[in-house]
């Protein structure tokens, strides 16, 4: 919690307008989950499991567990919808000193690699093209060199960045129109599929030998299907944006989900009736493969398509939901209060947006040491989703009274076991890479020297009471 201090108490800075509707909400959840993970992960989980069955149970175990997280934080959204999200819910349950240290965490590393991923993934996908083969070659040599990729990996961070600055209306009417063009391409990709003569049902009852098994095999199938899955929560962090939040921020974080796992299992279902087990786990990317055996290169090239804008579309929410973190903070009088600036004109958190940039291109041009910093993104993600997650349990005991627009359905129990299992995944991936969750762990708590100087500087808190919710 706060330490007393005697400077003097100022006002809060002004908020950031309520300009999204449902329907804007939605696009940024569907958006910003659906990235290259469908295209992908087939593969890996049917190396896990060896059949169809099995990985049908990992996607639907996947879906209905991130459904439940989703379901938990949309009554913690509809109750406090203010910008900053999961900083906000765990502030007001433990204390300045965990939601500083998710702000720190979110702000220095886990939301900057995660752009600086993305940004890659796209110019490797991109890559297939013959005309964006120079991507791969080296723009500058000497002791830094460098590869085109990773330049057009900071000018398209850049660009996005430049797209949120005017406005997270224009950056949300993106979202919008490019995610309904994402699904459109998705379903045209299944549809050429089931409509292709070479599919077969009988591919669905294939099996691959010497696959992982067991249950070894289910949780890294389940691990791949959550990766997949998310995303789902950087809704919250702009839900101080959102009109009507108390109605909007479920509809979305809900629907949004049952959109993406039927598109999930759609996606997986076209790709098994056109491949048998053995290719599908053999294959780098199994719906390029899929696409290719239906409509040969230009079927390909489709998928390959669909790919990179599935992915920018993504970097959209990521970049966009990313800078809210830290100025909610600020504006709590949590961190430095120029992150709190919102642009007169654009209304935007602009000091925000550009130091998440910088941050990020400094990860693109030092790539070499980048795999630390994804492993820390992954590691602290799950943590943090654990604790959030405690949080309804907390304000229903310690606020019962609170306006409560949407009550998460199965309470206690469904809250339970997304906790329990986020805890599992928390503790397999620390186990399964320790040096590396250790060196997450001493990052985070990097932050406790900065959250003194941001103290020192600033006094007490600002308090959670009496925020505008419109």
């Amino acid at each position: 919690m706060s330490e007393p201090h005697s400077a003097p108490s100022h006002p809060l800075p002004a908020d950031l307008p309520r300009v999204l509707g449902a329907s804007q909400a939605t696009a940024i959840v569907v958006g910003t989950i659906i990235g290259s993970g469908i295209f992908l992960v087939p593969r890996e989980m049917m190396q896990d499991v060896g059949s169809s069955a099995l990985v049908y149970l990992a996607w639907i175990a996947g879906g209905l567990l991130s459904l439940f997280g989703a379901m938990t934080y949309a009554e913690l959204a509809a109750m406090l919808p203010y910008a900053g999200g999961e900083f906000v819910y765990l502030r007001g349950a433990y204390g300045d000193s965990t939601a500083f240290l998710y702000m720190w965490t979110w702000f220095a590393v886990a939301k900057p690699a995660s752009i600086a991923a993305v940004t890659i993934g796209l110019a490797r996908t991109l890559g297939f093209f013959p005309a964006f083969h120079w991507l791969s070659a080296q723009a500058i040599g000497g002791p830094m060199p460098l590869l085109w990729s990773q330049i057009f990996s900071i000018a398209v961070t850049w660009f996005i960045t430049g797209l949120n600055f005017l406005g997270i209306k224009k950056a949300a009417d993106f979202q919008l129109v490019f995610t309904i063009l994402k699904v459109v391409l998705i379903l045209i990709v299944a549809g050429l599929c089931f409509a292709s003569l070479t599919g077969s049902l009988s591919n669905f009852t294939t099996t691959l030998p010497h696959a992982v098994g067991g249950l070894t095999g289910f949780m890294a199938a389940l691990i791949a299907t959550l990766w997949a899955y998310d995303g789902w929560n950087d809704l919250t962090m702009v839900a101080g944006e959102v009109r009507r939040p108390e109605r909007s921020l479920p509809i979305a974080l809900i629907g949004g989900l049952f959109i993406v796992g039927f598109l999930f299992m759609a996606t997986n279902a076209a790709i098994q009736y056109i491949l048998p087990a053995v290719q599908i786990a053999s294959s780098d990317r199994p719906a390029v493969a899929a696409l290719t055996v239906v409509a040969g290169p230009a079927g390909a090239g489709f998928v390959a398509a669909a790919m990179a804008l599935s992915i920018f579309v993504t970097l959209n929410g990521t970049i966009m939901s990313g800078a809210r973190i830290p100025f909610a903070a600020a504006r709590d009088r949590l961190f430095f209060r120029q992150f709190a600036h919102i642009n007169p004109r654009w209304q935007s958190p602009s000091t925000s947006l550009i130091a998440q940039a910088l941050i990020s291109t400094v990860l693109l041009l030092f790539l070499s040491r980048f795999q630390q910093f994804f492993e820390l993104a992954v590691f602290a993600e799950w943590l943090f989703y654990m604790l959030t997650a405690t949080t309804v349990f907390i304000y229903r005991r310690t606020r019962p009274d609170a306006s409560r627009p949407y009550k998460v359905w199965g309470y206690p129990i469904l809250p339970a076991i997304f906790v329990l299992c986020a805890t599992a995944v928390l503790v397999s991936s620390y186990l399964s890479n320790l040096k590396g969750s250790l060196l997450g762990t001493a990052l985070i708590l990097l932050g406790l020297p900065v959250l003194w100087l941001v103290r020192k500087l600033y006094g007490p808190s600002a308090p959670l009471e009496g925020r505008p919710q419109n």
